[in-house]
C-alpha cells in the first residue's frame, strides 16, 4: 500500500492546501493529513476544530486519514510506516527552505519528499493571509471551502 503525507498547521485549511491533498489522494492508497502541534503558537482554531474541518473537507476523496502530531515528522512518518512526506510549494523561496528539510527528513529517517507545485489560482495563499484579510473584514470566501469559510466567519465575528 503506497502512504504519503501532507503536514501542516492548517490554522485553517485552504482550498491551496486542499488542492495539494487531493493531488496527493491520486497518487497514494492512503494520505495522512498530519496536524502539527506547536505548543509556542495560539493558533486561530483549537487542534480538534482543524482536525474535523480537514475530515469534512476531505471526506469524499475516500483514502484520506486525518490526525495531530507533535515533535518530528519522521517519527510520525516512521511510527506509521509511511514513506512520502507531500508538499506544495508555491514559489522559489519555497523550495529553498523545503529543500533543507527534505534532505533533513532523508538523513534522519530516509523518508522521501515529494514536492507539487502548487495551482498557479492559489500560489499566494496562505493561512495567515487569509486570517488576516478577513479579520479586516475582506472577503476570503472563494479562498477556502465553504464549511472552513463559515466557521472562520462564526471565529472572527466572537473576537
Amino acid at each position: 500500500m503506497r502512504r504519503a503525507v501532507c503536514p501542516g498547521s492548517f490554522d485553517p485549511i485552504t482550498n491551496g492546501h486542499l488542492d495539494i491533498i487531493a493531488r496527493a489522494s491520486k497518487l497514494y492508497d492512503v494520505v495522512h493529513v498530519a496536524v502539527m502541534i506547536n505548543q509556542s503558537k495560539k493558533g486561530l482554531f483549537e487542534i480538534e476544530e482543524r482536525i474535523e474541518l480537514i475530515r469534512q473537507v476531505t471526506a469524499d476523496f475516500g483514502n484520506v486519514e486525518v490526525e495531530s502530531f507533535h515533535g518530528l515528522l519522521v517519527d510520525f512518518c516512521k511510527q506509521r510506516d509511511i514513506p512520502a512526506i507531500v508538499k506544495g510549494l508555491r514559489a522559489v523561496s519555497d523550495f529553498d527552505y523545503e529543500l533543507q528539510m527534505a534532505q533533513m527528513n532523508n538523513g534522519l529517517s530516509g523518508v522521501e519528499t515529494l514536492f507539487v507545485p502548487t495551482n498557479p489560482t492559489y500560489s499566494f495563499l496562505s493561512s495567515s493571509l487569509v486570517k488576516e484579510v478577513a479579520a479586516w473584514g475582506g472577503d476570503v470566501a472563494h479562498l477556502l471551502p465553504p464549511v472552513v469559510h463559515e466557521a472562520l466567519v462564526e471565529r472572527l465575528g466572537k473576537k
